[in-house]
């Protein structure tokens, strides 16, 4: 296998100022990538997967709520392969517009540029101009708004740990002119039909991204969402709940080392083989948790159904229950203002879900009480945990 088959590092400057930036070459690979039995088997097993999510997806009573569930989930998972330290009760926090939290705030602009660039879609292909768009939201108002929301950079970067510099950089992506040729080969890439599998070629275009890194910042964050973006257009799947966050948040270590043996050694195969397996695992993590949160809204409706509410009481309660869906941490007198409903009936409806064992106490601040939905928010918990640093 060619050495320079993924590109070539190039000189930058001279002297004691030299540093070496890569070049990616053009995607497809040449030669093109070799489609084994090993590869096969895993396309076979990640389209099955994603059959079975599209049809599970047309049995969800309300795939808008599960879809913005998952997006939210993605969105912390994501931001926290960046560092990010939040967890799912901040994002869900009733509180959380009044709370300064600069972590939390990213994956809040996560959520709003996921929504925005899947809408968006509607009416622009994939293309630079969407991902400018998409870059603003994701970067506006937060940590890294000095790194120029919505534009391409226009200096040098370079990936390393903390305090790194351009001598110690882990990896240097290409210069700026060559960045802005490259950004163009990959756009009509995108936008080519025919060729490979969409799901190989997302994986290249993922790595590829990755690589040329155009952004000073949120790189990282961008490239993870051009992945659905990029199978929605393409129709792979119908509606936006695959995403490779946790499986590249679990084997993170791999995720980085894939693509730098890439551009080491020009070995796409072993890269897409890892990717695909992603799309797999995610696939199934996606129809379980849905089967889940399916399983535990048929059993909590059902418990309902047997208690001897009045007709009024029971209206109450199913349009309160139908709130804790779209936001499984509640304070009561938020909650009273978004239903349209009084302090007291809400109180009530809280009184009767805690006895019913569907919402427990978080805290007791008088007329501020905060309640959880336990069960809901542990299928969606899973894999979100914080690891102690």
């Amino acid at each position: 296998m060619k050495k320079e088959r993924a590109g070539k590092s190039v000189k930058q400057l001279s002297g004691k100022l030299a540093y070496y930036s890569f070049h990616p070459s053009k995607l497809p690979p040449i030669p093109e990538i070799e489609i084994d039995s090993e590869l096969t088997e895993k396309l076979i097993k990640a389209y099955r997967v994603l059959a079975i999510l599209d049809d599970r997806a047309m049995h969800i009573p309300n795939i808008d709520l599960f879809i913005s569930m998952y997006v939210q989930k993605e969105a912390l998972l994501s931001s926290q392969i960046e560092g990010t330290q939040a967890t799912l009760e901040d994002i869900f926090n009733p509180n959380i517009s009044e709370n300064i939290n600069l972590d939390v705030d990213d994956v809040i602009n996560y959520i709003k540029a996921t929504k925005y660039a899947i809408q968006r879609l509607d009416t622009l292909p994939l293309c630079s101009r969407l991902l400018l768009e998409t870059h603003e939201v994701l970067l506006s108002g937060v940590r890294g708004r000095e790194k120029n929301p919505g534009e391409f950079r226009k200096s040098q970067n370079w990936i390393g740990g903390a305090g790194s510099t351009i001598k110690t950089a882990r990896y240097i992506p290409p210069d700026v002119i060559y960045m802005q040729e490259a950004l163009s080969d990959l756009e009509k890439y995108i936008n080519t039909d025919g060729g490979l599998d969409d799901l190989i070629k997302i994986a290249l275009i993922h790595y590829q991204f990755e690589t040329i890194h155009p952004f000073l910042d949120g790189n990282g964050r961008v490239g993870r969402l051009l992945i659905v973006l990029y199978l929605l257009e393409k129709k792979v799947i119908k509606t936006p709940s695959l995403y490779l966050s946790f499986y590249l948040k679990e084997n993170r270590i791999e995720y980085y080392d894939r693509m730098t043996a890439v551009r080491e050694s020009g070995d796409y195969e072993q890269w897409v083989k890892f990717f695909i397996e992603g799309i797999y695992v995610s696939g199934q993590s996606a129809i379980e948790t849905a089967d889940e949160l399916i399983a535990l809204r048929n059993s909590n409706l059902e418990r309902l159904e047997a208690e001897n509410y009045t007709k009024r009481t029971h209206e109450t309660m199913i349009k309160v229950f139908g709130y804790l869906e779209a936001h499984p941490i509640i304070e009561i007198g938020k909650t009273a203002k978004d239903l349209s409903l009084s302090y007291n009936t809400v109180a009530s409806a809280v009184s009767r879900f805690e006895a019913l064992g569907t919402l427990s106490l978080v805290n007791k601040q008088d007329r501020n009480k905060v309640y959880s939905y336990n069960d809901y928010i542990s299928i969606l918990r899973s894999g979100t945990e914080l690891v102690a640093q």
